[in-house]
């Protein structure tokens, strides 16, 4: 391959026949994640994220006591059946550096990446779930999962980089079929017989990996750091259907669901919100149990929320700039009747992973759920004291049931603590004043 243009491929053979495979955009085709499963091997500990929009109203969020036992306010009271589950970490900070506060962005977006924008256009790096997938992702069917229950495909907080988000379900019915359709490859089945497609699909992939150091000696130092990442990524789809081309070990947990005839509402109505969730969450769940993935994402709402409360004529984010504080009560009523409903979500999300019976414990000792919001106090859009959740005991690794000070501290700890768990070797994780080596030691074990 002596020429490189748009249109080069590369090339090899698979069975005596030629088969070709596309090379990413290059800059030089421009012109500037019990305790072992049935097999014996150690139970798989998984990753996932949960984020909501427009963070919270601390006199009324924040618990008054530290540790064990702590109090649950009355914005945060729906945690109660969670709460020996869930660690939550108040007062953190995200710090935006030299680059102004995006508002519903830089809060978010340094809690997944560690690094400010510098716009609305602008992810600095590769999302954490993103980073964990790249470590512990390669051997399931599906290297990640993403879904948001606000019906819209816009609403991810997972990207690959600022060009390349990673889109989610948006539908129970199209995400069912996904998950549990024809190709669902049943660990619990009598017999097994591989995909013939998969098989294809396989070869070709390896019929055209010869070609590849000859390529990385034509482009220049950035592509070649953009072809690397293209060919780690053709790897980990090899590796994936190596595993889908082998029976799969019985997972006495796996258990298909019922099926969905008809989407639920896609409107923006609460009570839609919380029954789309509340599926998407149990499809979730499931796949998580089949060992379908070990990376998964899941958007209650997106940043800056567009919930609707019946018989109120503003959507939530509206109502944390405009409704006025009630002198009385001290906060903005309806505004925190938003963050409630959240907070029920992730009552919902968490409780979901404990009627999974998986070994000796449930599905819930085996994951690691990073919870994450855009803003501190709602009603300033503040990067300041910040919530941060976790959820999990990432397979005896984590204790929970905690209410931790962060201190201002930045809430990047809580993300590198997660890469930490999850076996990224990273001596620190963050850019600027978001980096840190610093893990939240009280919830580890």
């Amino acid at each position: 391959m002596s020429k490189l243009n748009r249109r080069s491929v590369l090339r090899g053979m698979v069975g005596g026949v030629a088969v070709n495979v596309a090379l990413p955009l290059l800059n030089c085709f421009l012109n500037t994640n019990g305790t072992a499963l049935a097999s014996g091997a150690p139970m798989p500990v998984r990753f996932g994220t949960w984020g909501w929009g427009l963070g919270m109203t601390s006199k009324i969020f924040v618990p008054k006591t530290y540790g064990a036992n702590f109090d649950l306010p009355e914005e945060i009271s729906a945690l109660a059946p969670i709460r020996q589950h869930i660690n939550l970490i108040s007062n953190t900070q995200a710090f935006r550096d030299n680059y102004q506060n995006l508002c519903h962005y830089t809060g978010w977006v340094i809690a997944r990446t560690g690094s400010a924008p510098k716009d609305q256009r602008d992810i600095p790096g590769e999302t954490i779930d993103v980073t964990i997938a790249n470590q512990i992702g390669s051997t399931t069917r599906f290297k990640s999962l993403t879904a948001t229950a606000t019906a819209d495909v816009r609403n991810t907080y997972s990207y690959e980089n600022s060009n390349t988000p990673n889109a989610p379900e948006w539908s129970p019915l199209q995400f069912y079929t996904r998950l549990f359709g024809p190709e669902f490859p049943n660990p619990n089945a009598a017999t097994f017989t591989p995909d013939p497609r998969i098989m294809v699909r396989k070869s070709v992939l390896s019929g055209v990996m010869d070609e590849t150091k000859g390529l990385m000696k034509q482009v220049s130092a950035e592509d070649r750091a953009r072809l690397d990442q293209y060919f780690t990524g053709l790897r980990h789809l090899e590796q994936q259907f190596q595993q889908r081309l082998e029976k799969p070990q019985p997972i006495a947990s796996c258990v298909i669901p019922k099926g969905i005839d008809v989407d639920p509402s896609m409107g923006q109505e609460q009570e839609m919100i919380s029954q789309r969730h509340k599926i998407m969450t149990e499809l979730l769940v499931m796949a998580l149990a089949c060992d379908q993935t070990r990376v998964f994402n899941m958007a209650y709402t997106n940043a800056n929320s567009s919930t609707i409360k019946p018989g109120y004529e503003k959507p939530h984010h509206t109502t944390t700039h405009e409704e006025p504080v009630d002198m009385a009560l001290g906060y903005q009523p309806t505004a925190s009747w938003f963050t409630r409903r959240a907070m029920e979500g992730w009552a919902t999300f968490v409780d979901a992973f404990t009627k999974v019976k998986e070994g000796d414990g449930t599905l819930l000792d085996n994951v690691f759920i990073y919870g994450t919001t855009d803003h501190g106090y709602a009603r300033t859009h503040s990067l300041d004291h910040i919530p941060v959740f976790t959820a999990g005991r990432a397979g005896g690794k984590v204790k929970t049931g905690l209410h931790i000070d962060g201190k201002g501290t930045a809430a990047t700890r809580v993300g590198y603590t997660a890469l930490k768990l999850m076996g990224v070797d990273k001596s620190s994780w963050g850019v600027n004043s978001n980096n840190t080596s610093q893990e939240v030691s009280e919830i580890l074990v």
